[in-house]
């Protein structure tokens, strides 16, 4: 009786904790993954492989878009100040206008309603165009006086080109503010609105902060560039005469520096040239006639200003370079 007694009161007291300590936890069934989620992502994948991508939209077709702010913000992240009835003129390509009209129209609407009040960019782009080959032109012939027509044609050539303009239009993010009938947009009309850009900055601000604006963004694309990997040379040893006859020089003479593995698969040959019993410059090549060609370029570079180890340009401005000199100078005394 009394061990009934006791088990009972065991069992009772048990329970009583048992119940304190489950108010205490919560338990719940958690999987890692759904028992749906096999069969949609499988679903998902072969529909993507058998649809493709989705096509590209542009962010103007995407949540959180105000045009109005978002050309304003593009003046101010630049630190220009444009007209903006001007800016928002620029980024409108005839293209799209063409299209918003043929949409329109298609609706069933009459030429009164389907009338556009924008207006292309075509001026804007024309003048921009005009500026910026005349300002890339001048800043060539002030940084290289000695370079040819030749080479200062097709370094500002290389700086105008679709794929230089369209980079650098990309990155300042002009793609997303374009109005263009297709997207992506296509190369050319990026860069013709690029241009449009410029046309409505100088506009707006004037000749110097249009130049200022091509020195930063566009000029600075040189930086790390090879003269001749933008001007084609056929005949570098030729040219390499010419020049130094205009300049009254002794023709340069070819002589073998050094040479290893002259009987092997690979050669190296180092030719040197001589002007006048000094050395004009030297380079190497797999023959000795490569050799002697990249010695010419490697001459010529020196002539144009253009070598590997000239001085960086100085994009900074004039003031703020002024006031850098004043203060390395106070600061050494």
């Amino acid at each position: 009786m009394a061990t009934g007694y006791i088990l009972n009161r065991g069992a009772l007291a048990l329970g009583i904790h048992c119940k304190g300590v489950c108010r205490n936890i919560s338990l719940t069934q958690i999987r890692g993954k759904k028992r749906w989620m096999k069969a949609y992502t499988f679903l998902m994948a072969k529909k993507l492989k058998l649809e493709g991508p989705p096509p590209p939209k542009p962010r103007s077709q995407q949540p959180n878009w105000d045009y109005h702010a978002e050309v304003q913000a593009f003046s101010s992240r630049l630190h220009e100040n444009f007209s903006l009835e001007l800016l928002k003129t620029a980024f409108v390509n005839p293209c799209y206008l063409q299209a918003e009209q043929e949409r329109r129209q298609g609706l069933g609407l009459d030429s009164e309603t389907t009338a556009l009040v924008l207006k292309d960019n075509i001026q804007l782009s024309k003048k921009g165009l005009g500026f910026t080959q005349s300002f890339l032109t001048d800043w060539c012939r002030a940084s290289f006086p000695t370079l040819p027509n030749e080479g200062m044609a097709s370094i500002v050539g290389h700086l105008m080109s679709v794929a230089v303009i369209v980079y650098v239009a990309r990155n300042l993010g002009i793609e997303d503010l374009t109005m263009s009938a297709e997207f992506p947009v296509p190369d050319e009309v990026l860069h013709s609105t690029f241009m449009a850009v410029i046309g409505a900055l100088q506009e707006s601000s004037g000749a110097e902060r249009s130049g200022f604006f091509l020195r930063d963004f566009l000029v600075t694309q040189l930086i790390g560039k090879d003269l001749f990997d933008i001007w084609m040379v056929v005949n570098p040893m030729g040219l390499l005469v010419e020049e130094l006859t205009q300049r009254n020089v002794p023709l340069p003479e070819p002589r073998l520096i050094r040479s290893a593995g002259a009987s092997t698969v690979l050669p190296l040959y180092f030719v040197g040239l001589y002007s006048d019993k000094k050395l004009l410059a030297q380079g190497p090549g797999e023959t000795l006639v490569a050799a002697e060609e990249e010695a010419a370029r490697v001459a010529l570079r020196k002539l144009y200003g253009f070598a590997e180890n000239h001085r960086p340009f100085d994009f900074s401005p004039q003031q703020e370079h002024q006031q850098r000199l004043i203060q390395s100078i106070s600061s050494s005394n």
